[in-house]
């Protein structure tokens, strides 16, 4: 999520640039926001390949003809940019992807919505004062994300709002590999698919001298692997019939180095849907605390709910070859329902398939959007289940409530240290018995928590029983009699007993 407040200012401005502009759609404005930061990018990506190639001193042939290059066309005078862009560059732009490729097949009807000439320059030089290049990936990820929490559908997109920590969290939980095949049946922006391809450059990535990767490019790996990288690794779906979130991921998947991308328009629960055994690797987040319509689901899913929540785990049980792993995230009903479909559904996944482990994640993990608490389940295709491994995160890293501002207190290094030892008895030994210590040291500290409490509550019953002072001092020569509160203490029948408060 977007911490910086510089940022985040510039970012509110922008919007407020472009909704005051006409853009009053907000799927509008960010789409056109999307299209002049992948321009930018572009730009910043070409000049990155020119300085290594002046480096290693050899000549560089440029990718992008000069006068498509941001930093030429937007020095252009107001309304010459803007014709040049409306009638050049978004041609060109549309263009960038293979033929037949689905991100041509997207861009087929992406337009400039930009109506002046003073807006396009403007909003132009707001991202030049962003410096977008020198932000980390994450930052670059997060200003979409933030731009999408204007959306007024926010908490039914869900599947937009990943957090990229979760994701950075449940890519190296199911480790993908180089040569297996990476889905993601509901991609939203394709968070998942680009975490997945960094994961992998990284791991076959040669640390420089201090021991830092800082680019990932991945020199560990064969040809054969890099091809197979970026031409069959990864694939993702999304149902978004306006096109704008297709185009969105598109642009980002192109922008972390996957050209083309397999990114499709497809209702990956409709009967149109038939993929099956495909998968060595499925990480989502689908939409949940939804309902489908019945009729439109595929024959091959269960007919017993119209969840999507537990139609999408079906469906990934499908999709997935046999041996496949999975990392998807469910609402806490998919572990606690008790309806039959529900019921069902955890019978399949421990009989048939052997569920590996359960993350419950705390209820503020997926706001402002949404409060509901949710879960990651962690499987694979095939087998049965012995024994699950469960963590219960109790903090992420950031606060749980609408700000999300960063904490210090972060689960998520121990759950991945837990996870990857899970299978050591010397760790789990020595956890043991650092959480005995932990438990003993706490022991003194409740004892003395609860005679605090004890206290407070004593004096909190003497001062409930107290009289009231007299409004007045009574007169002189006279006496007035003090009534006690109201409703009386008359045989303390009306009070509560200090042994009885409730916590």
């Amino acid at each position: 999520m977007l911490t910086d407040p510089k940022l985040k200012s510039q970012v509110d401005q922008l919007w407020d640039m472009l909704w005051t502009g006409g853009l009053t759609n907000p799927l509008d404005a960010i789409e056109q926001f999307s299209y002049l930061l992948f321009l930018k990018r572009l730009d910043e990506a070409e000049e990155r390949a020119e300085r290594q190639a002046n480096r290693r001193g050899k000549s560089y042939t440029p990718r992008i003809p000069e006068d498509m290059r941001w930093r030429t066309w937007t020095q252009y005078q107001a309304a010459d940019a803007l014709k040049h862009l409306k009638e050049t560059v978004f041609p060109w732009f549309r263009g960038l992807g293979r033929s037949d490729s689905s991100f041509e097949k997207h861009m087929a009807t992406a337009e400039c919505k930009i109506s002046r000439g003073s807006l396009l320059i403007a909003a132009c030089k707001l991202i030049d004062q962003m410096k977008i290049a020198e932000q980390n990936q994450d930052i670059q990820g997060d200003l979409y994300e933030y731009l999408l929490s204007h959306l007024s559908t926010a908490g039914r997109n869900g599947q937009f709002r990943t957090p990229r920590h979760i994701i950075r969290m449940m890519v190296e939980m199911i480790n993908p590999q180089p040569g297996e095949r990476i889905g993601d049946l509901a991609a939203g922006t394709g968070g998942f698919l680009v975490n997945a391809y960094q994961h992998i450059l990284r791991q076959h990535t040669t640390p420089d001298a201090q021991g830092r990767i800082e680019v990932l490019v991945g020199d560990q790996l064969r040809p054969d692997q890099r091809e197979f990288l970026q031409s069959e690794a990864f694939r993702g779906y999304d149902n978004d019939s306006g096109m704008s979130i297709l185009r969105i991921g598109a642009m980002n998947l192109i922008l972390h180095g996957l050209r083309p991308p397999h990114f499709e328009y497809a209702d990956t629960l409709n009967e149109e849907f038939t993929e099956t055994a495909e998968y060595e690797v499925i990480l989502m987040n689908p939409p949940f605390k939804g309902k489908v319509n019945q009729t439109e689901v595929s024959d091959s899913l269960p007919d017993n709910t119209t969840k999507s929540e537990l139609l999408f785990v079906h469906l990934i049980v499908r999709a997935l070859d046999n041996g496949g792993r999975c990392a998807v995230i469910v609402p806490d009903g998919v572990l606690f329902g008790s309806s039959r479909a529900h019921v069902e559904l955890r019978k399949k996944l421990i009989e048939e398939h052997r569920l590996d482990g359960v993350v419950s994640m705390p209820g503020g993990v997926f706001k402002p959007y949404a409060g509901v608490s949710t879960a990651v389940l962690l499987f694979t295709k095939g087998d049965s289940t012995g024994r699950i491994w469960f963590y219960d995160m109790a903090h992420d890293g950031f606060s749980l409530d609408d700000k999300r501002q960063p904490t210090a207190e972060n689960d998520i290094p121990d759950l991945l240290a837990c996870w990857q030892n899970r299978r050591n008895p010397d760790f789990q030994a020595a956890r043991q018995t650092r959480l005995a210590e932990l438990a003993a040291q706490l022991t003194p500290l409740k004892a003395d928590r609860l005679a605090h409490l004890a206290e407070i509550n004593r004096l909190t019953f003497e001062s409930a029983i107290a009289p009231e002072s007299p409004p007045h001092p009574p007169q002189r020569g006279g006496s007035k009699k003090v009534l006690p509160p109201a409703g009386g203490v008359r045989g303390g029948r009306n009070l509560r007993h200090p042994s009885q408060t409730v916590y």
